[in-house]
């Protein structure tokens, strides 16, 4: 397989800093991330294709692989080394992930997503939320995070790293660590390692009433995460006042003096449901 350095000089590209990418560049790794992420026979979405270091030997694992690459400039290239390695099972897909309708993938194949990708950090938050909300029909995402923003999935309360990733991950996904990849086996390298994360989802242990109130309320939470619960709820956004968070607060069995970093995935779920009954 020719190195993405190379493949982009024969193009005269250059990496994009603005679009976040780094280039896988060690075949052994993507070939050892690919049979770690199980996708036999799977249908595979990939997040952002790049040149194809992992697009191939998904490809040779998978039923199909829907590879999504947001950079005009870079299509050319990924369609000719699809081509050229002989594999007729990639749909290349110029287009934002965002924009992507993945439930018309799954009608059209009528099974589970398996989401993978080598994320840049500025959509990493946004990836993993979007894919929280859309479980339905995405059984599991093995994904290439920074190390720094990975912790944050698996990160327990009371920790530094645990914050809104980790409740709304935590919630409906359990979350395996599967590599951690150095910074010198990109091009460019980045300043930071990565790591491959798994998350595989599953119905909640704790349902909340509803999801996107669920999904408020910790952002609320964590959005001042120094202050008190009950004043970072009540300046969050929420449209409630202090006075009106105390019997929610009294419902839900938790002491607004407490600070967000110290509530459990259960509580948050309790939290949200007594400020949805009193909403």
């Amino acid at each position: 397989m020719t190195g993405p350095h190379r493949l982009l000089a024969a193009s005269g590209l250059l990496p994009k800093k603005h679009m976040g990418q780094n280039f896988l560049a060690d075949p052994s790794t993507a070939e050892m991330i690919v049979r770690r992420a199980r996708l036999d026979n799977a249908v595979v979405v990939e997040i952002g294709a790049g040149v194809g270091a992992l697009t191939l030997f998904a490809a040779r694992a998978a039923k199909c692989v829907y590879a999504v690459e947001k950079d005009r400039e870079i299509i050319d290239i990924l369609r000719s080394v699809t081509d050229q390695a002989g594999v007729g099972n990639v749909d290349v897909r110029h287009d934002n992930i965002f924009d992507v309708d993945l439930d018309a993938i799954f009608r059209t194949e009528q099974e589970p997503l398996v989401v993978i990708g080598n994320l840049p950090y500025n959509i990493s938050s946004q990836v993993i939320i979007s894919l929280i909300f859309q479980r339905s029909i995405v059984s599991r995402a093995v994904l290439m995070l920074q190390a720094e923003m990975a912790q944050r999935l698996y990160a327990v309360a009371g920790t530094r790293e645990y914050g809104r990733l980790s409740v709304m991950t935590q919630y409906c996904a359990d979350v395996s660590r599967l590599a951690r990849v150095r910074a010198n086996q990109f091009y460019p390298r980045p300043r930071v390692d990565s790591e491959v994360v798994e998350m595989a989802f599953h119905s909640p242990r704790f349902p909340a009433r509803n999801e996107a109130g669920l999904s408020a309320v910790v952002k609320a939470a964590f959005g001042q995460r120094r202050k008190t619960l009950k004043n970072a709820l009540s300046g969050g956004g929420l449209g409630i006042s202090g006075p009106g968070l105390l019997p929610i607060l009294q419902a839900a069995g938790i002491d607004g003096a407490r600070r967000a970093e110290t509530l459990s995935v259960e509580e948050f779920v309790a939290l949200s449901n007594a400020v949805g009954a009193n909403s």
